[in-house]
């Protein structure tokens, strides 16, 4: 081979060597999505990021998870969001402990060009592209119809509820609510808002009951005050006369389901809503935003001493389980 053709053929595998590698970071470049939770300690959140953390790997996505100790502090929550943009976040998905006081900081991301998946607990802003979590008010109205169908005679109803300006929560008791009063046999004696925190959630339930010796059903509405709704219910010896429906799927609950001071609960489907928030993520970066819904509906499934041991409900119970093995 001449010296010219040589030269020209080093000139042009020099040039197609820095072309390549100059593609590379492009070609490598992963999208980046936030999760800013509720929480994440409880087993509900532990089975969301267990779903996120799925699809993140699936579609090679830079995944970060974090969340506030305590599920009522939003301000803690904002602080979260800001830091998410500030650390390039191209998605944020969130769960809203406040409907309107996290607000602020959500349009604000959005302002700097995040785009907002909302999951589990909706915020009152224009800029979410797609909610994915459950059918709360729906929820709401299975939890009241399940005591209601399984209870004869007039029922003398307590509620067990949580944050007083978090969405999810608040849909559920209206949902619950109005499934009551609609049956023409129910009366809602009292509702008590408490932490979200199991202990704090049974000390005010124990006050709920020896307030209303009249109730005979309870509702709690998510997984912590649903275990302190149980221990409740147990500590007074009340298993056989108060008949308690509670959220999401705990350890405690699902013994307590065997042992009676839980009747019925019922159960969200928080793998999918992980799984669902960062592949609507991965959807919305990648030009496929259009095809999502406004609002994706997870389900839930009524567990109680019937159909505990089936499939579903042990799939339910303990998907977490299952797919972190």
């Amino acid at each position: 081979m001449k010296a010219s053709s040589r030269a020209a053929c080093a000139v042009l595998l020099a040039a197609a060597l820095l072309c390549g590698c100059s593609q590379t970071p492009q070609a490598t470049a992963r999208h980046r999505v936030a999760i800013v939770a509720k929480s994440t300690q409880t087993e509900f959140w532990l089975s969301v990021f267990a779903g996120a953390k799925a699809a993140g790997a699936e579609y090679n996505v830079d995944l970060t998870i974090v969340g506030p100790d305590a599920e009522e502090d939003y301000e803690t929550q904002n602080q979260m969001v800001k830091q998410a943009v500030e650390d390039g976040a191209e998605v944020l998905v969130f769960s809203a402990i406040d409907y309107e006081n996290n607000a602020p900081a959500i349009d604000q991301a959005a302002r700097d060009g995040v785009k907002i998946v909302a999951i589990d607990s909706g915020v009152d802003s224009d800029a979410v592209s797609t909610y994915i979590g459950t059918d709360n008010y729906a929820a709401g109205q299975i939890a009241a119809k399940t005591a209601l169908d399984q209870m004869e005679g007039e029922l003398f109803v307590g509620f067990v509820n949580y944050d007083v300006n978090s969405a999810n929560g608040q849909e559920r008791e209206r949902g619950a609510a109005n499934q009551f009063t609609a049956s023409l046999r129910a009366q809602i004696c009292a509702t008590i808002n408490t932490l979200a925190d199991a202990g704090t959630a049974k000390a005010d339930t124990i006050a709920l009951l020896t307030d209303h010796p009249e109730i005979n059903v309870l509702v709690a509405f998510n997984e912590p005050t649903s275990v302190g709704a149980a221990d409740a219910v147990q500590e007074l010896g009340l298993s056989d006369s108060v008949f308690l429906v509670g959220f999401d799927s705990n350890v405690a609950t699902v013994d307590g389901l065997q042992q009676g001071s839980v009747d019925a609960l019922v159960v969200q489907n928080p793998y999918a809503m992980g799984y669902l928030s960062v592949e609507s993520a991965y959807k919305l970066l990648t030009g496929q935003g259009a095809s999502l819904a406004p609002v994706v509906d997870t389900s839930t499934l009524v567990v109680d001493r019937d159909n505990l041991f089936t499939l579903d409900s042990q799939k339910a119970l303990f998907a977490f389980e299952e797919r972190s093995n």
